[in-house]
């Protein structure tokens, strides 16, 4: 079967605070150790993952600086991490570190960049950090670097007892009692020392600069007083979770001859050569423009968009955060990362094998994708169009009508 929902992600997981026993149940960290974190003024967050991640992030780190006026909030991050920290109006510092104990970090000899940024982060005086991951990473690793340098409190979820590598801790319960949402999971671990925010939307704010070049190009192609256009990127760092070639050149054909929808295709240098083979199957005059756009640029692109069409990929998170809405052709290898508070559609075909998390389908199949014909793709695209219309409304505002999607199996 295909599914959608929109149903606001809801589940909850316990929490301990840092003792030798998980507590059962949601408990909170002690008053105690709350207002030693209110008063923590330099904070170093930790997330050591991709751009997607890292915007996912973002309502966490925005309840962290929330948290008192001169509150100074730096993020420890890849590089790809560190572009999209970019875009994040409430990081005021970014470090970029390969960390050895990373998937994407090349192999290297030697340990002098971890003892160079050991070096680093003590001189930076932070009086607390917090550790972001997701359920299958461990803390340890960043939580022995933060010890090394020196920084009193450091909060994490673990799943064994850290003794003296945290000081504060929430028992990693996932995936044995239900999993979140990746945003709601970062959130719950920001809270449990006081941290919160009125508004937990994905925000990311493109410069000056982007905006303008954006308007240009979007009047250079004659879209820019338009919209019967559509984002679409078709591109995913992984195998697994992507849409096939012709299934989406059907659906751009239908899009184009059936509604009058002009795609913009979007994607990175390397991607090129996918999206020029979708727009020569489809033959509908799509615009082609990956390899253009850097990531201000492609965000204010997604912000100027009346909708995003993508496989499960870091743009679908980055019109998340500008509140344009996305139809998502969600691969059943993680439950964690549909689009959050916008409007949307996830498209998908129940499979047996969900939510294996493998970049590459382990049964060769890929029915999870295959099995959701372009006719749908296109219904959910025209359906999403016409609930979302409106004259003047900008990606933000339709974001306040909107609301986090999930999986309607999980």
């Amino acid at each position: 079967m295909n599914g959608t929902s929109t149903t606001n992600p809801a589940t909850n997981t316990a929490t301990s605070p840092a003792s030798d026993t998980p507590a059962d149940g949601a408990a909170e960290l002690g008053p105690g150790r709350t207002a030693a974190w209110q008063s923590a003024r330099r904070i170093l967050c930790v997330r050591l993952d991709a751009l997607g991640d890292v915007i996912m992030t973002g309502p966490a780190l925005a309840a962290l600086k929330e948290g008192r006026n001169d509150r100074h909030l730096t993020l420890l991050t890849s590089t790809a991490g560190a572009k999209a920290a970019e875009l994040l109006p409430f990081v005021d510092e970014t470090i970029s570190y390969g960390a050895p104990w990373m998937k994407a970090t090349a192999a290297r000899q030697g340990s002098d960049p971890d003892e160079r940024m050991v070096e680093r982060l003590r001189s930076g005086e932070y009086d607390a950090a917090v550790i972001f991951t997701v359920y299958s990473q461990s803390p340890l690793p960043a939580a022995l670097l933060l010890h090394l340098a020196q920084v009193p409190l450091r909060l994490a979820y673990c799943r064994e007892n850290p003794y003296h590598l945290l000081s504060d801790w929430m028992h990693e319960s996932e995936p044995e009692e239900g999993v979140r949402h990746e945003v709601r999971r970062h959130l719950d671990l920001v809270a449990a020392v006081g941290a919160t925010t009125g508004d937990e939307r994905l925000r990311v704010v493109p410069d000056r600069q982007s905006h303008k070049s954006i308007e240009r190009l979007l009047g250079q192609l004659g879209l820019d007083s338009r919209r019967d256009w559509l984002a679409v990127h078709p591109g995913a760092s992984a195998p697994a979770r992507r849409y096939p070639s012709e299934m989406f050149a059907e659906v751009l054909r239908i899009l184009a001859k059936e509604h009058g929808l002009t795609p913009v295709l979007t994607g990175s240098s390397a991607e090129a050569p996918l999206t020029a083979g979708i727009r020569r199957m489809a033959n509908v005059g799509a615009v082609d423009l990956a390899g253009q756009l850097d990531l201000g640029t492609l965000c204010a692109l997604l912000g100027r968009a009346p909708l995003l069409l993508a496989n499960n990929t870091g743009p679908v998170h980055l019109a998340a955060g500008v509140g344009t809405p996305v139809v998502d052709l969600y691969a059943l290898t993680n439950p964690q990362h549909t689009p959050w508070s916008v409007p949307s559609r996830v498209l998908y075909h129940d499979v047996p094998c969900r939510f294996c998390y493998c970049s590459v389908c382990p049964q060769g199949h890929h029915a999870c994708l295959r099995g959701v014909p372009p006719e749908e793709v296109a219904r959910a695209v025209i359906e999403l169009l016409a609930e979302t219309a409106r004259a003047g409304v900008s990606g933000l505002e339709q974001a306040d009508r909107g609301s986090g999607t999930v999986l309607s199996s999980w």
